[in-house]
């Protein structure tokens, strides 16, 4: 995503921004906290029932085009690009997010191998250029991701075709060389007209192509559509002299509009446009749906509503009426399973208030879609115009105080990964001090996954021991290694997405979340508050079902306990 700027009557700034590792066995467990989003589920076990699993979609962007996020640079070798997105995946693992939404095509290319378009010259230096070594970064990161029980959702640009910061000459099977016809230059930009049809179909087969190839748990798209304005360059007048420009120059589709009028069409040439982009964001919900059901479609759009529908107050740039994106009508419709509206002000700027806007996109979301507001984090910078950290604490907080917003998405990776004046570490210790799962996604599917089976054994047990002697202290086996191992399996040979976990010390509560590939994880026997005596898991699918829960007690006995 690249910020622009955009100037209202000399008022204001509006800023659009859009952007072979197993986990330790010993995994953190951190204490429920009352004010993380919650699912109401049925109490199994009376007042001896863990509490709901916490619920909170937490992801940030990675973006690839102009190496702002993922790859650093586009001259690394391979075994540095791995290693880069080792410790992005790690990092935010640490955060306790569980999504991440990278960037697969920034400018009609692939940061996979693909037959429809070239390599990214943002991963190798030239576009067209492979890895080499060979390696399938699309393929390290979702594998990877789900290690450590993290979404990967990947994010398409839908039409742009060259971006400024290019520097290599376009490949031989780039659209610009092979369709020309449908590539506008615009504004220092290259484009693919969203009026011509085989553009249209361009970006559906490759987002298509993605969906089919690759183990995806989303499919993303931004505030791209038609581009933001560029300005006309001034032109002398008959004295010499600069006439006045007009404020912007119009996108230039003349010929996909005349073909629309020679067709009949009888649509005003700004709702035909809009058309283009409605029947592009139709046709990609239903066609990822038909592929995958699990599959989510998420859109992330200017932050700003229809100028007929905003709240009084609310002020600035139409992504209605200049990149002819008809957001209200898609919630309206259903066309997508999740919203992230660029909500990229502070919460005291009052013309683009960010509560304001956070509750029209409430109102206007009559399907009850997933609404996760985009927060432009990367404003905490070094600069002296830096955002303060609290902004984008008070902003989760706020947003958390409405029971249908359950997630935020941070703009981007970079400022966690670099803990920018420690904004990393108080989301850790504040807000994400608790692992959470996403929310659950019921108009896509709401069946109950097969329950999972648990297993526990004191570490004494397999140096030897007889099961009394170990952390329970209770007896006269080998050694003393104050852990306790929990074996995890499925019932019906499928491995589910995450295991949720619930462990009590006391009587405290502890939560975690473990990928579906795990099978063991150790805990400690005993914390501060007390000594380990319940142990509760549960199998959750890809959209976030959580099977009837399993429940062991402790103390263990000699050999290991039959689950309920």
């Amino acid at each position: 995503m690249a910020i622009y700027a955009f100037f209202l009557a000399g008022l204001l700034t509006l800023l659009a921004a859009c952007s072979n590792l197993s986990p330790p066995l010993s995994l953190p467990l951190s204490p429920l906290t009352s004010s993380l989003p919650a699912a109401i589920e049925a109490n199994e076990w009376g007042a001896d029932s863990p509490p709901p699993a916490p619920r909170e979609f937490r992801a940030a962007w990675i973006s690839t085009v102009a190496n702002i996020d993922w790859p650093s640079r586009r001259d690394l070798s391979v075994a540095q690009q791995q290693a880069e997105i080792i410790a992005i995946l790690d990092r935010a693992r640490d955060l306790n997010l569980n999504a991440l939404v990278l960037q697969v095509r920034p400018s009609a290319d692939a940061i996979y191998p693909s037959t429809l378009e070239p390599w990214s010259e943002f991963l190798t230096g030239t576009q067209g250029k492979a890895p080499l070594p060979f390696y399938d970064p699309l393929k390290m990161w979702i594998d990877e991701a789900h290690r450590r029980g993290i979404e990967l959702h990947a994010w398409f640009n839908p039409y742009r075709a060259q971006h400024t910061a290019s520097k290599s000459a376009l490949a031989s099977s780039h659209i610009a060389n092979t369709h020309p016809m449908v590539v506008k230059a615009y504004g220092g930009f290259m484009w693919m007209d969203p009026g011509e049809a085989l553009a249209a179909q361009r970006t559906f087969d490759v987002i298509l192509d993605v969906v089919r190839r690759y183990d995806i748990d989303g499919v993303h798209i931004d505030d791209y559509f038609y581009p933001y304005p560029a300005p006309v360059a001034a032109t002398p007048n008959a004295s010499g002299a600069s006439s006045t420009p007009p404020v912007e120059a119009d996108f230039p589709d003349e010929p996909s509009w005349q073909n629309y009028l020679a067709g009949g069409g009888g649509l005003t040439r700004t709702d035909w446009r809009r058309q283009n982009v409605n029947a592009l964001i139709e046709r990609l919900y239903q066609g990822i749906h038909r592929e995958k059901y699990w599959v989510k479609f998420g859109i992330s759009p200017f932050g700003l509503g229809r100028p007929d529908r905003r709240p009084a107050g609310i002020i600035g740039f139409s992504q209605y009426d200049k990149l002819y994106a008809d957001v209200e009508l898609w919630l309206r419709n259903g066309w997508l399973d999740y919203l992230a509206p660029q909500l990229y002000w502070p919460l005291e700027q009052q013309a683009q208030a960010f509560e304001v806007l956070l509750d029209y996109w409430r109102r206007e979301n009559t399907q009850a879609r997933h609404l996760w507001p985009g927060l432009f984090t990367s404003r905490v910078d070094n600069s002296a115009t830096s955002w303060p950290t609290q902004e984008i604490l008070n902003q989760i907080a706020l947003a958390r105080t409405r029971p249908d917003v359950r997630g935020q998405l941070h703009f981007s990776m970079i400022a966690l990964s670099e803990n920018r004046r420690g904004l990393g570490e108080q989301l850790k210790a504040g807000p994400y001090r608790a692992a959470a799962l996403a929310p659950t996604t019921p108009w896509l599917d709401r069946s109950q996954p097969s329950a999972p089976q648990l297993g526990l054994q004191n570490l004494d047990d397999a140096a030897g021991g007889n099961g009394k002697g170990g952390s329970n202290g209770n007896g006269n086996g080998k050694g003393s290694s104050n852990k306790v191992k929990l074996k995890l399996s499925s019932r019906d040979g499928k491995l589910p997405a995450k295991y949720a976990l619930w462990v009590r010390y006391g009587i405290e509560w502890r939560f975690m979340v473990m990928p579906g590939s795990r099978t063991e994880v150790e805990v400690d026997s005993k914390a501060a508050n007390g000594a380990l005596n319940s142990v509760v898991v549960s199998a959750v699918d890809r959209l976030g079902n959580e099977s009837r829960r399993v429940r062991a007690a402790l103390p263990l006995p000699a050999a290991n306990p039959t689950p309920k």
